[in-house]
């Protein structure tokens, strides 16, 4: 069996930025998926589930409500190892591309303060597991650590 596209990069080269880990054609539409990738793989601590959970709820409000981006949004989650999320969009994108939309992503998710949105009982089946305050720090840290100074090497996948 072959191994998938994410399998392949090597991850203890890889480091945290803004890299585009696939296009598949879907009809007449090009879907870009994108490794936004929060830690350093096998280097430092993951995400623990709260913040990621919370992230992911943050963000996925935020795309769905954007108003350049809502219809172009497929999907926006975590990676399984909790490196990071992976966002989906149609369109022949580059990771420069989003680099704005990154930007103002993490900044709305660091500086947000209120309930988070989907977060009951009725809304999401594991509404407890959240940490807002995780979620502001690590939004800031990715943000300070990488989007504000990203260069080239943090926008394409380490050979």
């Amino acid at each position: 069996m072959e191994k998938i596209t994410s399998f392949t990069i090597d991850h203890l080269k890889l480091e945290p930025g803004v890299y585009v880990s696939r296009k598949d054609p879907i009809g007449s539409e090009m879907i870009t998926t994108f490794d936004l990738r929060m830690t350093s793989p096998n280097d430092e601590p993951v995400m623990n589930t709260a913040e990621v959970h919370t992230i992911e709820h943050l963000g996925a409000t935020f795309l769905r409500n954007h108003k350049d981006y809502k219809d172009r949004t497929v999907y926006f989650g975590p990676m399984g190892c909790r490196t990071g999320f992976y966002l989906l969009l149609a369109g022949d994108l580059t990771s420069r591309d989003i680099l704005p939309l990154m930007i103002e992503m993490y900044e709305f998710i660091r500086d947000f303060k209120d309930e988070v949105p989907g977060a009951s009982p009725k809304d999401c089946g594991n509404y407890l597991d959240m940490n807002l305050g995780m979620a502001n720090y690590l939004a800031a840290r990715y943000l300070d650590n990488v989007l504000y100074q990203i260069d080239d090497a943090h926008l394409v996948y380490p050979q």
